[in-house]
């Protein structure tokens, strides 16, 4: 690995911004994607390894070359200690994501409910400020209260966040829409928060929920197909 890559790949890590480290096979020569002036094939194989986190050879026009993919990690930052949090957070670990429950009602916010989960009992917003969601991140605001809800959902939609959703009934979401756009956020923008959160699987039960929102998650994640059904929640396509 020549300094000048090597260099490139802190600054990529540094700034998580994900990358695949190509190498030609068997000359050793080496680029990182994506990259311009890289065939269109071969970006396509680098973004299809980010999505699938899969290192591996890939062999484009009889040349074969071997595909590192740098990932920044997988974080979940979930706003509001309730019980939906605690039954979300044993399904998020072990599919990969790092999560951080925020909430600044420390009754709530404490490590008895939360044991080994890293808390932050900042402001949602200020806490969203110091996280820089990027594009391996999700936002997950569970609270109801918009006093807590909307400063999350505001900074998460300034940032590169993969995913955002947002907990209550169609009602409430339309509510909570129009809220942020008195604080700016323009339609297009705001489509991107999943409202009511999770796929639609008739979920009652706490643990139920967390099921949909993490499947959600993991579905959107994997670009898998999406539907919407006439109440407009999500549904997984076939």
């Amino acid at each position: 690995m020549t300094p000048e890559i090597l260099a490139a790949l802190d600054r990529a890590k540094q700034e998580k911004r994900p990358v695949v480290l190509a190498t030609q096979l068997p000359s050793g020569e080496q680029r990182l994607l994506p990259d311009p002036e890289a065939p269109a094939d071969l970006n396509d194989a680098a973004a299809r390894a980010l999505q699938r986190d899969e290192s591996g050879t890939v062999k484009l026009g009889g040349i074969d070359f071997f595909l590192h993919a740098y990932n920044p990690p997988l974080r979940l930052i979930v706003v509001g200690a309730v019980h939906i949090a605690q039954a979300l957070v044993p399904f998020a670990a072990p599919c990969g994501f790092s999560v951080t429950v925020v909430d600044p009602r420390r009754s709530f916010a404490s490590d008895e409910r939360f044991p080994d989960v890293e808390i932050s009992t900042a402001w949602p917003d200020e806490a969203l400020d110091e996280f820089v969601p990027d594009s391996r991140t999700a936002v997950v605001t569970l609270t109801h209260d918009p006093k807590l809800d909307d400063p999350a959902l505001d900074r998460a939609l300034k940032s590169q966040a993969f995913y955002i959703g947002a907990l209550g009934s169609r009602r409430t979401h339309a509510a909570r829409l129009q809220r942020l756009r008195d604080l700016g956020h323009q339609d297009n923008v705001l489509s991107r928060i999943r409202g009511p959160v999770g796929l639609n699987i008739e979920a009652v039960t706490a643990p139920e929920i967390a099921l949909s929102i993490i499947a959600e998650i993991v579905a959107v994640r994997r670009n898998a197909p999406l539907a919407r059904d006439r109440a407009g929640r999500n549904l997984q396509g076939a």
